[in-house]
């Protein structure tokens, strides 16, 4: 059997999103051949969000090897938080001495910490171990270059130098990509004409059945209005996602111009909008509220939820959202658990969205292309909000023969079937 060893910084009982592909990966890496270990930092490391109950839906024989990190109580003095960039020395090190110890066919970055990813050109030198890297998110990205001040990223200074520093410095030795999005790859091959001739896939997110059963095991009832159709959304709600939300509040407040009677009974939630730390998150939602005013229809919690609780709110919702970016880029890892908590829900989300698709395959939802706001676009997301709210007590039914292609099971399988690839490429 083959080894890979995956590089995750992040990792349960830490909920965060780009650890969900390795989680959700792990239970099925044998039944195609490989053994995989896992290297991560320790969690009292990281100040994001924990679920304990995250550490059940990973198998027990699975060997996870944990790091260091420079505290972020100190370096945030310094203006330094990423973990990525506390803990690089300390990866380095760590897995120098498994590599001299163990025999791995592989190594498998699969995490947006991206400055830990140049390490694979170091160990690729250093041991001749071919590396892989799966994009979640684009690295260095021009999509804030333009944007205004309040809508970039905290020091996006830094990171957009920092990012165009590092990452040609990761690809240059990369054996394999895989991301969730044909245009991550494009962009890369664009920047780097040698990645055209390695082996390359789209694998999107993957759905986890498991986690709907987990779930059950942790019911912790959210006060929602009992005298209304509570709306609810789970989720990051940054800048990008301004456009989709706006869209939603505008067909709203045509609703209550157009159908008060049944408009009136709706209210709206978005839980765990924000990434910072609890109790320091900026409202996003809440400022489009009142401009529309439309405030009193509207709940926010920037805090960020344990993993299994926010399923289990979309299971207690009468109906739910998903709010999509206006990047066409952007692919949704939460649209499966949308999906599977059978509730009818209404997404909004750019034309080109990977996501789209994966509704139509699999679901009965609604979806809206974002795209203009204007008079039609609004019309339409009444529309839309009007047949969700009107029939949220409906049954939902779920194509799982489809469903069955984004299986965490047929995604892991493609997975390997690409580190194969890379192997046969470096023999």
């Amino acid at each position: 059997m083959k080894k890979v060893i995956i590089i995750s910084p992040y990792f349960p009982p830490i909920n965060a999103a780009d650890m969900q592909r390795v989680r959700m990966s792990l239970p099925y890496f044998k039944d195609f051949g490989w053994e995989a270990e896992v290297v991560v930092v320790e969690e009292s490391y990281a100040d994001i969000a924990k679920d304990e109950l995250l550490l059940q839906s990973i198998p027990n024989y699975i060997k996870i090897h944990q790091v260091k990190s420079l505290s972020k109580k100190w370096t945030s003095k310094l203006g330094l938080g990423s973990i990525a960039l506390r803990s690089i020395w300390f990866y380095k090190n760590q897995v120098n001495k498994i590599l001299k110890k163990e025999k791995f066919d592989l190594i498998y970055f699969s995490t947006t910490q991206f400055p830990v990813l140049i390490l694979g050109a170091y160990w690729k030198k250093k041991f001749n171990i071919p590396y892989v890297i799966d994009m979640q998110d684009p690295w260095h990205s021009d999509y804030y270059k333009n944007k205004q001040k309040n809508e970039k990223p905290p020091k996006y200074w830094f990171s957009y130098r920092l990012n165009k520093y590092l990452e040609p410095i990761a690809m240059k030795r990369v054996g394999g990509l895989i991301s969730v999005s044909n245009d991550y790859l494009d962009t890369l091959v664009k920047r780097y004409p040698r990645l055209n001739e390695l082996p390359k896939e789209v694998i999107t997110f993957a759905a986890f059945k498991t986690d709907f059963d987990l779930a059950k095991q942790q019911k912790t009832p959210y006060q929602f209005k009992k005298d209304k159709i509570n709306l609810v959304y789970i989720g990051r709600a940054g800048h990008d996602m301004k456009k989709a939300i706006t869209l939603i509040f505008e067909g709203f407040k045509l609703g209550l111009k157009n159908d008060y009677s049944l408009f009136n009974k709706v209210h709206f939630y978005f839980i765990g909008t924000s990434y910072a730390p609890n109790g320091q998150g900026k409202s996003s939602v809440i400022p489009i509220s009142n401009v529309l005013q439309i405030e009193p229809y509207v709940t926010e919690q920037t805090d960020r939820i344990p993993f299994y609780e926010g399923i289990n709110l979309m299971l207690e919702a009468n109906a739910l959202l998903v709010v999509g970016s206006d990047d066409s880029q952007y692919s949704a890892s939460k649209i499966y658990s949308y999906i599977l908590a059978k509730k009818p829900f209404l997404a909004v989300f750019h034309p080109k969205s990977s996501a789209i698709q994966i509704i139509k395959d699999c679901s009965e939802g609604l979806v809206i292309n974002l795209q203009t706001i204007d008079k039609k676009s609004v019309e339409i997301t009444y529309q839309a909000l009007k047949t969700l709210i009107s029939n949220y007590k409906i049954k939902v039914e779920i194509n799982w023969d489809n469903f069955e292609v984004y299986s965490a099971k047929n995604m892991t399988k493609k997975q390997c079937n690409l580190f194969n690839s890379v192997l046969d490429e470096c023999s």
